[in-house]
């Protein structure tokens, strides 16, 4: 590195904008990523120990993965050579393969190689380090937004171990923001910046994970607000909101907007109104409420309200919960959008609600009988002998796979707990009972 180089790289680090400014340093500074980073997990033993292998870090932007490489960087003994691919090509990769071949030989100084966005390289580009990294001449470390599954070649993904970054929860966030707020190094420490408690948290909200996106906006609002008469910048809500572009909603994840809103949502749900369900889904979505909870109301309104009406709502409405883990937004949106909607337009039935409801007041409220004799756990030896399973009528041995014998309790016996409705399926499941005799 000459003198102009390293004036720049000073230059740089000073005028770098604030989210490069306040990466962490060493691993204990980095927040988040537990399910990976805990004290007692693989990668955080591999990094304190110096003993890296090839890795690949997956997550969307702003979860931490070139942080996570400069953190190994700032720690291993190893050298650490920088790629990005979107502006890299095959002659960078060549340069830093024969670089390493000679530290290698000459003072058996290992090479970490990290290269940044790798699904970008090609297939022919990914396929020049295989060599490589099969036999040592370097360590790969990848970064990608993209499921390396899919996007990068399968003999580097089997000799990699990859490790999936999830978006920053809110604390996670607002713990940053106040880093950056407090640090008289790297930050605004010292600049007498104020962040107000429920703009960090609007921010901490829309940001979607993303502790760049967050950083950005606390920078712009720290640079361009003015000083109030007592010499505070005063990050306001307001402020952030305009900094980040993002309208401020009225909803506060624990006050009444919020329980009205998710109110309003199920109520929509429930009485067949996609429209009023689909709008009230984009007003929680644009606020950042968590995709998993709404998720779990759509499943919980599938049963309670459409319930055997429709039984594929609840399939839909759980399948969409699973997809939503899997995918994030902004994609999830859509799978929220059309499991509400699904479930909005199907029949509707809370017999299965209110079958169970009434069965575990019985439970509660009336005395417990026995139950049948024919009906108990047969499978053990002597349990003849004690009348059990003793006059069972197996169903299937009879016409229509059903047979006229009492279930309940004594003292229950008729007792109608589930109430078919004339709705959906459950007219079908209805019609069929009566067929076979078991209702009239």
């Amino acid at each position: 590195m000459d003198l102009f180089e390293f004036a720049r790289k000073g230059i740089l680090k000073n005028e770098a904008p604030l989210a490069s400014r306040m990466r962490p340093v060493t691993l204990d500074d980095v927040v988040g990523q537990e399910h990976i980073l805990g004290n007692d997990k693989l990668l955080y033993r591999s990094i304190k120990a110096d003993r890296i292998g090839s890795l690949i870090f997956y997550g969307p932007p702003g979860t931490g993965k070139t942080t996570l490489a400069q953190v190994i960087a700032n720690t291993t003994d190893a050298h650490f050579t920088e790629l990005n691919a979107t502006t890299s090509g095959k002659k960078d990769m060549e340069e830093a393969v024969e670089d390493a071949k000679e530290r290698l030989g000459m003072n058996g100084t290992r090479t970490i190689l990290f290269i940044d966005e790798i699904h970008r390289f090609n297939k022919a580009q990914q396929d020049f380090l295989l060599p490589y990294v099969e036999n040592g001449t370097v360590t790969l470390i990848g970064a990608t937004t993209e499921n390396p599954y899919f996007e990068v070649n399968r003999a580097l993904i089997s000799r990699s171990t990859v490790f999936e970054l999830r978006p920053l929860s809110k604390e996670n966030i607002i713990t940053i923001l106040e880093r950056a707020v407090n640090d008289e190094e790297r930050g605004f420490g010292g600049n007498n910046v104020v962040l107000d408690k429920d703009a960090a948290e609007f921010l901490a909200d829309v940001c979607n994970g993303d502790a760049r996106a967050a950083l950005n906006a606390l920078e712009i609002g720290a640079l361009t607000t003015d000083r109030s008469e007592d010499g505070f910048i005063r990050i306001t809500v307001d402020i952030a909101s305009s900094c980040i572009q993002k309208r401020v909603l009225g909803y506060d994840k624990d006050g009444d907007n919020h329980y009205d809103t998710v109110s309003a949502f199920i109520k929509s749900m429930r009485g067949s109104d996609p429209d009023a369900a689909v709008y009230y889904l984009a007003r929680m979505l644009y606020a950042g409420e968590d995709i998993r909870f709404i998720s779990r109301r759509i499943i919980i309104c599938a049963s309670e309200d459409v319930g055997n009406a429709d039984p594929q709502a609840l399939v839909v409405a759980t399948a969409a919960a699973q997809a939503v883990e899997r995918i994030g937004m902004p994609e999830a949106q859509i799978i929220l959008s059309q499991a509400a909607t699904y479930v909005a337009c199907a029949p509707k039935s809370n017999a299965a609600c209110t079958a169970i409801s009434e069965a575990m007041r019985s439970v509660k409220e009336e005395p417990i009988d026995g139950i049948p004799p024919y009906l108990r756990d047969a499978h053990y030896s002597n349990a003849k002998d004690l009348g059990r399973g003793v006059g069972y009528k197996y169903p299937h041995n009879y016409e229509h796979n059903w047979v006229d014998q009492r279930y309940l309790p004594e003292s229950l016996a008729g007792r109608m707990f589930y109430r078919l409705t004339d709705n959906g399926y459950e007219k079908s499941i209805k019609a069929y009972l009566k067929r076979i005799g078991k209702i009239r």
